[in-house]
């Protein structure tokens, strides 16, 4: 088994625990014996608990790293992307973000770097949608109205129907349409 794959099963196991039990469940001892690793095999890749959330932090920033070229580079745009991705894809990306996100806000032991890399992800939408469109105070608009769809979802709360929530997402590409940049 190559030092990568070991990697990627702890930091399944993290996440495994995270959604199921939250940030109070993980342990070394917990996350090493959800990834039949010895708990010297996980001090090997990650000598903390904050180091291994931080290693989540930064596979699922790769994610997000992905899903921003795809919004430059595209045919959809940024605004047609970050929208469709204001809204968590499962169930199990929704308890994720929530879990990672109730962690690095309970915990003072994080390190800064982790909840850098998570304000980055936000913020980097932000700028995105700026350097789109031309009208500022629609691009913010816009990343309030998908910050808002993807928090409340992730938190639990109350949705929209979904017939409204489609129709809230094309007035907002409509709007943008027409102050979009030119590639």
């Amino acid at each position: 088994m190559n030092a990568s794959n070991t990697r990627d099963r702890i930091l399944d196991s993290l996440q495994d625990i995270l959604i199921g039990e939250g940030y109070s469940g993980v342990t070394l001892e917990a996350v090493a014996r959800a990834a039949s690793v010895s708990k010297g095999g996980l001090l090997y890749h990650f000598p903390s608990k904050a180091a291994m959330l931080t290693g989540l932090i930064e596979r699922l920033s790769e994610l997000a790293e992905e899903e921003f070229r795809e919004a430059r580079e595209g045919p959809e745009g940024v605004v047609r992307v970050f929208l469709r991705t204001s809204l968590p894809q499962s169930p199990e990306e929704r308890e994720l973000y929530w879990a990672v996100i109730a962690a690095l806000r309970g915990r003072e032991d994080m390190p800064e770097e982790a909840t850098r890399r998570v304000q980055y992800l936000f913020s980097h939408w932000g700028e995105l949608l700026h350097d789109e469109l031309t009208d500022p105070v629609l691009a913010e608009i816009i990343l309030r109205a998908g910050d808002g769809l993807y928090m409340a979802a992730i938190a639990g709360l109350p949705q929209p129907e979904p017939a409204l929530t489609r129709e809230m997402i094309d007035r907002l590409v409509e709007a943008s349409d027409k102050v979009r940049r030119t590639r």
